[in-house]
């Protein structure tokens, strides 16, 4: 809250010693443009990092954008430069002049602005993200408690400005639909198709739409494409007051070279490495940030804290994970700088990674950090005193990489592949992951999910993703489906155009999006399904060598054990009417769910030797067949039992009389 009376808001000396320490953890109170007074005269405080130029003004329609009116004040040895502007507001656009060392002017966006103008142009816009009336405080109190490990994380990836357009009008050309209109419709889709979680790709401020937001220029905003940052928090507010948590996707791996943006910042490498073999994607055509500067260090925590405790967010997923760990991460020998050991490690990220991890989590219990990380790096989810770099989850890429293989496959040649379905079990323990169908997997003529099923028609299209969708409910690891996988979308993803709603007016798209659907409710409503992900125990197979007849079937446990779902999978066309599998325990088996609906729901166990068990069930199971059983005990043997106890009492009885 603002107060009139002194100077509100002013650097402190203390203020830039923990900046210059990389430990200034909501520097984005001070940084930037925020509303302040000075004695009783109401006007914007501006500061921002540029130790290498030689003088900064701000500059706006307030000045005509005068580059010499309104010369800021350098603060010390830090670099921070500071200026109090009497009597403007907020809604005010505005930029950085820089005049470099050698006398070059730049126009800079504040990197740490919390709202921008709409692309293309390039401005900070003057706001205040304080006093927001936030109604979530069921929600917030039930993360702290939550147990991310033991919970079902059902995650529908999306990109806001794909997802559902309007008609473009003179006033909203592209059709984007508004931050509230989406907290709407979007709540009621998600919480209709049980999803427990949104992932929201790119949203914090972009230049160019084809990079879907991961490339930024605006850190500490969202952007403006969807309305304001205000609105956005009503985005937020609305799902949270629905049970929806919000995962933010997150990009300290590198940054644009965009003018207006935080390349060569003050005329010299600033925010980046210096050395381009080190500050440099070539392939990208983007810059790294140099994680080895404490105030480059201390903008990016503080970004990331800005979602978590400001905007409420649930969660960061951290974009390119991998490109950060190693040196030589896309570049051709002779192009890196191998660290102090001699090695491709870049032991400054991976320090930036520990102290942002235990900062993020340790003061936000239940949030969560999620890495994408392509490679066999150790430890991505254990914890940092133990040498690990302490995310909560991991993206499952191995899994997703033969998963989509296999699936790919004529069902023919999938006998000759079946380890690319098991071989994730080895290692599903090594981390706490996350099973992802993301939206890299459905573009650059990579085809959408149903395009890449084998089949010459629609049915076997459909049949196939069943199938694969039931076996990557019931294997251990959290869930992720991008947008229009769950429907059957039949064109590849594009950022410039809303999913073709249009197919479900097909039969047999209308059934795929009710299967996944249910999939999705029986995930949230089985504890098997989701409290024995990161510890062994939980998962156990039936039969993981039917190649012949391309055949899973596995079991999943609870907790305590006393729940049990089987899972039979058919990645065949072929029915298997006379199909037999062993099961744990002897009794009945209610169908929970099944891609081909049969009259039966109880199956009783018989006695046998199938898959190396003493009792078993005989199921007809169709081509392309998927069914979750779930054992409900042996009410028949409970019967004989209490018949029996009744005839003890009744003989008791007679005695006693």
């Amino acid at each position: 809250m603002l107060e009139q009376g002194g100077v509100t808001n002013a650097i402190t000396e203390f203020d830039q010693y923990l900046f210059g320490q990389g430990t200034h953890y909501e520097i984005y109170r001070k940084l930037g443009a925020h509303i302040a007074y000075h004695g009783k005269v109401k006007g914007v405080r501006f500061a921002v990092w540029a130790p290498h130029g030689e003088r900064v003004h701000v500059v706006g329609n307030f000045n005509q954008w005068n580059i010499q009116s309104h010369e800021m004040n350098l603060l010390g040895d830090g670099g921070i430069f500071e200026l109090f502007i009497p009597g403007i507001d907020i809604n005010e656009v505005y930029k950085f002049y820089i005049t470099t060392k050698d006398g070059r002017g730049l126009y800079k966006a504040d990197p740490y602005a919390n709202y921008a103008e709409l692309r293309p142009n390039t401005a900070s816009i003057v706001t205040n993200i304080e006093g927001f009336p936030w109604e979530d405080s069921q929600w917030m109190k039930k993360r702290v408690s939550t147990d991310i490990n033991s919970s079902p994380i059902s995650v529908y990836e999306l990109h806001l400005g794909s997802w559902k357009r309007h008609k473009g009008t003179k006033e909203n050309p592209d059709g984007f639909y508004h931050y509230r209109e989406l907290a709407h419709e979007l709540t009621d889709y998600v919480k209709k198709m049980g999803f427990t979680h949104v992932e929201l790709m790119g949203l914090l401020e972009y230049p160019y739409d084809g990079s879907w937001g991961y490339q930024v220029t605006g850190y500490y905003a969202p952007t403006s494409r969807y309305g304001s940052p205000t609105d956005f928090m009503y985005f937020v507010n609305y799902l949270h007051q629905n049970n929806i948590g919000i995962i933010l996707d997150w990009v300290p791996a590198h940054f644009p070279k965009d003018e207006h943006g935080l390349t060569d910042f003050d005329g010299s490498p600033l925010y980046e490495y210096e050395d381009p073999r080190k500050g440099e994607h070539v392939e990208w055509g983007t810059k790294v940030f140099d994680y080895g500067k404490n105030e480059v260090r201390n903008f990016l925590i503080g970004s990331a804290l800005l979602w978590i405790e400001h905007y409420h967010i649930d969660g960061l997923r951290v974009d390119a994970v991998a490109s950060m760990l190693y040196l030589d991460y896309g570049r051709n020998p002779g192009e890196w700088v191998p660290n102090q050991y001699g090695e491709n490690k870049n032991l400054e990220a991976v320090d930036f990674f520990k102290h942002l991890n235990t900062l993020v989590l340790g003061r936000n219990k239940g949030a969560m950090m999620i890495a994408e990380e392509s490679t066999t790096w150790p430890k991505v989810t254990g914890k940092v005193e133990d040498g690990g770099l302490g995310f909560t989850m991991k993206w499952n890429m191995g899994w997703m990489n033969d998963f989509l293989e296999y699936q790919m496959l004529d069902p023919y040649f999938r006998r000759f592949n079946h380890n690319k379905m098991t071989f994730s079990m080895t290692y599903a323990y090594s981390e706490n992951y996350m099973l992802v169908l993301s939206h890299d997997e459905v573009v650059h003529l990579k085809k959408s999910m149903l395009e890449k099923m084998p089949g010459v028609g629609e049915k076997d299209k459909i049949e196939n993703l069943k199938v694969a969708y039931t076996f990557m409910i019931g294997h251990p690891g959290k869930k992720l489906l991008f947008m229009g996988q769950e429907f059957g979308q039949i064109r590849e993803w594009s950022e410039e155009r809303q999913l073709d709603w249009h197919v479900r007016k097909s039969k047999k798209h209308k059934e795929l999006q009710e299967f996944v659907k249910s999939l999705f409710m029986l995930y949230q409503g089985e504890p098997s399904l989701y409290e024995t992900d990161a510890v062994e125990g939980g998962f156990e197979w039936i039969d993981a060598d039917d190649a012949d007849r391309s055949i899973f079937s596995f079991i999943r446990y609870s907790k305590n054990k006393k729940e049990q779902l089987i899972f039979i999978c058919n990645f065949t066309p072929v029915d298997r009417l006379d199909y037999q599998v062993g099961v744990p325990k002897k009794g009945e088996y209610e169908v929970l769910l099944e891609s081909h609906i049969s009259k039966k729901k109880i199956y009783r166990t018989e006695e046998g030797n199938q898959n190396g068990r003493e009792q078993q069930i005989s199921y007809q199971l169709k081509g392309y067949g998927a069914v979750v059983l779930k054992y409900l005990g042996d009410r028949i043997q409970v019967a004989k039992a209490a018949k029996e106890q009744l005839k003890i009492e009744i003989e008791s009885n007679k005695k006693v009389i």
